[in-house]
């Protein structure tokens, strides 16, 4: 069923070139990049342990240098084995291969740990004489940056030991999980998670309600095995919270997000007050669909007068570029190149992991593009979001491996951008008031699912945490309870949650391998409403401050990176400034 719909897409060819990486998983040059990372790892120990606080500026750069080189040929063969496997979680040897460079990832981290724990511990008037010193001017910030979790770490023994337990650890589950899913057919047609998912956004009501049922009861197959996985990693992130003295449950992703923690509680109180908007908006959408109540498989259902055509693989391409096009032509010819040289892997296929991500590679190559395009509206915005992650990574690459890593929050700033560029575009291209209605408020979902669905989840993680760190061990049966009472705060009466919803916490990755991420959604989506409200002022000031942004990748913290545009991220009336543009354009609906 799959590759029929590939080939009616046009997506059958569209597979990603990993030999721009290495030539296969057999290639002998990746063979020997390993063996030469674990020779230099063991080379800078040796030269370099113990002596950080002897050397000069010049001593340094040459150490971080040497570090930058080693771990981005490290992250090259990472980034093979892991894409390599995205596309065959089903497949035994990519699997083991993505282990064994995990496991060399490890060794090799062993080694070179130590300059992390010397650094974060020098004396802060000697940091500071070699922060200031000309010749670490392109590492200022990476090195200020590392000195952030000074607090946090252990003694070097301990430190040693967790870095050689990794790859049993929460990587390990991951991987579990990805094959769990990867594995997991529903119905009886056995279809994919995507293709299941993807029903929920038609127009027939019994496809939808067989979807959510058929969803169900593929996840309650395997709940035993995702309770245990998320559980367990519930339990890691406990003990590292407890070890590492963080004071609760969020502190290492606003750590990892160069956040301060009050910024974060501003933007999630902001949201939560607002979660009338979603409210009155579904309340609407029953009333539009004459639907006695609505229920949590009708959310997505199209609105009449909205396209529903199948959009192949090359109207979206065109679609997107030219969206990219209207705001800036660089913008657009950096999107372009994604498509003619491959770095998209496109299709749907058996073993293939569900969603879509985009992956910065290292910066000698470029980064690749996973998506799972099934031709409806959604998919093309998926498009527009990843590429918009790929042209920010490939911009930022600029900047050398340390210091293009950019914070989540201002990655996904990037890729919510994308999407609003194309919205417009799109919107442009409607004739009838019925239809821009009904694509407007097909917009809003797409902004709702970004801030205030983001938002809930993380309202569900932090019960669920604090919660095993309260009770212990979760049932899924208490797991599903939080899930059901977080999105119950949302929604309040203007959805009716069924049985059938009470497991769908168990299929979403980002709980798993990065928890606490997904609050980073909700601060792209309303930094990117207030910037775009700048750009409508003024493009011609706009756009190349906005490309500046995208190449700047992580060479500053977020708040110095914002604020050519003005913005102050601490101060309340921000975000409810973006929420009050949400706002509005529901008003526009009603």
């Amino acid at each position: 069923m799959s590759e029929d719909l590939n080939t009616k897409l046009g997506t059958t060819e569209v597979i990603w070139q990993l030999t721009d990486l290495y030539q296969g998983a057999e290639d002998p040059l990746l063979t020997a990049n390993l063996a030469t990372c674990e020779e230099e790892a063991g080379a800078i120990r040796a030269e370099f342990a113990g002596r950080l606080a002897e050397l000069e500026a010049a001593g340094l750069l040459d150490l971080i240098r040497r570090l930058e080189s080693l771990e981005a040929r490290l992250g090259r063969a990472a980034t093979y084995a892991y894409l390599n496997f995205a596309t065959q979680t089903k497949d035994a040897a990519a699997g083991a291969l993505l282990q064994k460079i995990r496991e060399a990832g490890s060794r090799i981290s062993k080694e070179t740990v130590f300059f992390e724990l010397e650094w974060s511990r020098l004396a802060a008037a000697t940091a500071e004489q070699l922060l200031a010193a000309p010749e670490l001017a392109e590492y200022r910030h990476y090195l200020a940056a590392l000195r952030r979790y000074a607090p946090h770490l252990l003694s070097d023994a301990e430190e040693a030991l967790l870095i050689e337990r990794a790859p049993a650890g929460r990587s390990s589950w991951t991987t579990l999980f990805d094959k769990v899913m990867g594995h997991l057919r529903f119905g009886e047609d056995g279809r994919s998670e995507e293709e299941v998912l993807s029903d929920l956004y038609l127009p027939d009501r019994d496809r939808r309600r067989r979807a959510a049922a058929e969803l169900t009861t593929g996840l309650n197959s395997q709940l035993h095995v995702l309770t245990h996985t998320f559980n367990t990693l519930l339990a890691d992130k406990m003990i590292d919270d407890r070890q590492r003295r963080y004071p609760h449950w969020l502190s290492s992703m606003n750590l990892y997000n160069e956040l301060n923690d009050p910024t974060v509680e501003t933007l999630t109180k902001a949201v939560t007050a607002r979660y009338d908007i979603p409210q009155r908006y579904y309340r609407l959408k029953r009333q539009i669909l004459g639907l006695d109540e609505l229920l949590d498989y009708d959310r997505y259902a199209p609105l009449p007068d909205l396209p529903t055509t199948t959009v192949d693989w090359s109207q979206c391409r065109e679609l997107v570029l030219q969206a990219f096009h209207d705001f800036s032509p660089e913008m657009a010819d950096y999107a372009e190149l994604f498509f003619q040289r491959r770095w998209i892997h496109a299709p749907l296929r058996e073993g293939k992991r569900g969603g879509a991500f985009a992956h910065p590679a290292v910066p000698e190559v470029h980064p690749y593009i996973m998506i799972n395009y099934t031709g409806n509206l959604r998919d093309i915005s998926t498009v527009a979001h990843e590429l918009g992650h790929g042209v920010h990574q490939y911009l930022a690459a600029r900047q050398g491996y340390y210091n293009s890593s950019t914070t989540l929050v201002l990655a996904e700033t990037a890729s919510v951008f994308a999407e609003l560029l194309l919205f417009q575009r799109q919107l442009g291209l409607i004739k009838t008031p019925e239809a821009r209605r009904a694509f407007t408020c097909q917009k809003l979902e797409s902004i709702f699912a970004t801030v205030f669905r983001q938002i809930a989840m993380n309202r569900f993680e932090d019960r669920v945490h604090n919660a095993r760190r309260r009770e212990g061990e979760l049932s899924s049966e208490q797991i599903s309870a939080h899930w059901r009472a977080s999105q119950e705060e949302m929604f309040a009466d203007s959805v009716k949650l069924t049985e059938d919803y009470h497991s769908w916490w168990s299929y979403i990755p980002h709980f798993l391998s990065t928890p606490g991420y997904v609050y980073s959604y909700a601060f792209g989506e309303l930094l990117v409403l207030a910037l775009f409200k700048l750009y409508q002022q003024d493009p011609a000031d706009f756009v190349p401050k906005y490309l500046e942004l995208l190449k700047a990748g992580g060479s500053a913290t977020p708040y110095e990176l914002v604020a050519p545009f003005g913005v102050d991220l601490d101060n309340p009336a921000f975000w409810a400034g973006g929420l009050q543009v949400i706002d509005e354009m529901l008003q526009g609906v009603e």
